[in-house]
């Protein structure tokens, strides 16, 4: 079985291969031929600042290039990829932590890249060749036209131009999930949130929205997307907000006029489900599906996490199972760190939360982090037993709940509506 090399960046950022050192990923596990899939369509490359490029010789010995010859390398999978390995590296002492990104574990098989991944969906709604930058450019500036005075439409113009995000530009291309963002504030202080960070050397990739959209606001452009996008999906709760349910009031209002004006579409929220009666009051009003964000099925990994203010693990689960009794599509959007998430404890806790919820769906999400910022905040790994492998964790999800659907992307189901009784 062929060799999996050493890929490393130049100064000037050309990718180049070490023949004579295999690759390793995270924790110094040498990569095989069977860990690694052909890179797919939409990956990018990136050089890891500051990371030496780390190999290991034919004898066994682990070797560091110097620091004139590059850095390591990993790459950035598209959305319908999950991960399996992350990079090894060795840390210039002193340095800042990497950006938010989902480091990828790469190698050269005989001239050809290799990335450590597994295909989890379809990523055709959200490839970057769905989302061509005249196209888009057009659709802004008409929509921004269209709603001179909406706010909405401005903080998603910025996201969809400045942050490529998909949901951000649906709103604009009139198909598929459509963003809405609509909170400022948040009751966690997650370790790896995007768009807020408190500690200084950690910087957010992205703006977090600054104001507090009206009902009307949110009413104006989402009944045209229900009524006559394809497969339409309104979503509240983005990466550029903090909890939406920190407005729930208003999302209250504004799905109860949006169900006046039209039955058509699906109107979902991504959220932490962190208060089931305010969610009970979005049930209500007319939500069709859940998205709850957790990074394990355990309250200690999951309190460590989302450092939680005013709420417990307990009250996400209540949300998923009031969910589920109403009718509403529910899914988890799991953040997957390789060699946690797959460990026993997170794999059985995992297992547990989907049966006791009742849970359609789970979202693999590559968890965007640098990993020496997220190990030392969690609890040791060693306490959550034997890592399997996430390709292990996957097949073991997909034995013992076959009832569970795996993917990526929230799926665009009305709410299931209760039959009447026989008298």
């Amino acid at each position: 079985m062929p060799v999996p090399h050493l890929l490393y960046s130049t100064p000037d950022g050309e990718i180049r291969e070490e023949t004579r050192l295999q690759a390793l990923a995270f924790g110094g596990k040498p990569l095989e031929a069977r860990d690694l899939i052909p890179l797919p369509d939409g990956v990018t490359l990136s050089m890891m600042p500051d990371r030496l490029a780390v190999g290991l010789k034919k004898t066994g010995e682990r070797q560091v290039l110097a620091a004139n010859r590059g850095w390591a390398v990993a790459a950035l999978l598209p959305i319908g990829y999950t991960r399996t390995l992350l990079p090894e590296y060795e840390k210039v002492p002193g340095t800042e932590p990497l950006p938010f990104f989902g480091y990828s574990a790469v190698a050269s098989i005989n001239g050809e890249l290799y990335v450590a991944a597994v295909k989890t969906d379809d990523p055709h709604k959200w490839h970057p060749r769905s989302f061509p930058r005249k196209k888009l450019e057009h659709a802004v500036n008409a929509k921004l036209e269209a709603f001179p005075e909406n706010r909405v439409v401005r903080q998603h113009a910025h996201c969809a131009l400045d942050y490529s995000c998909p949901t951000a530009s649906n709103l604009f291309l009139e198909r598929w999930e459509m963003a809405i963002a609509v909170s400022p504030g948040c009751n966690a202080r997650c370790i790896g949130c995007i768009s807020k960070q408190e500690e200084e050397d950690l910087i957010s990739p992205q703006d977090r929205l600054d104001f507090i959209p009206t009902v009307e606001e949110i009413v104006e452009v989402a009944v045209p997307h229900l009524e006559s996008a394809e497969e339409a999906i309104v979503s509240f709760g983005q990466g550029c907000e903090g909890e939406p349910l920190m407005q729930w009031k208003r999302i209250e209002r504004a799905i109860t006029a949006m169900r006046a004006q039209t039955k058509q579409g699906v109107i979902n929220i991504n959220t932490n489900g962190s208060n089931p009666r305010w969610l009970q009051r979005l049930y209500d009003a007319g939500l069709d599906t859940i998205r709850v964000s957790t990074i394990s099925g355990h309250p200690e990994t999951y309190t460590a996490y989302y450092r939680p203010i005013g709420y417990r693990f307990e009250d996400v689960k209540e949300s998923l199972k009031r969910a589920h009794e109403e009718g509403l599509y529910t899914s988890i959007n799991l953040l997957c760190f390789p060699g946690m998430i797959d460990r026993e404890r997170e794999i059985e806790a995992l297992l547990n939360l989907a049966r006791e919820t009742g849970l359609r769906l789970i979202q693999l999400r590559n968890l965007n982090i640098d990993p020496e910022v997220l190990l030392p905040r969690m609890p040791a790994l060693d306490s959550m037993g034997k890592a399997l492998g996430m390709n292990a964790f996957i097949e073991t999800l997909r034995r013992e709940i076959p009832e569970v659907a795996l993917g990526n992307f929230t799926r665009p189901i009305q709410r299931a509506q209760a039959q009447p009784s026989e008298l």
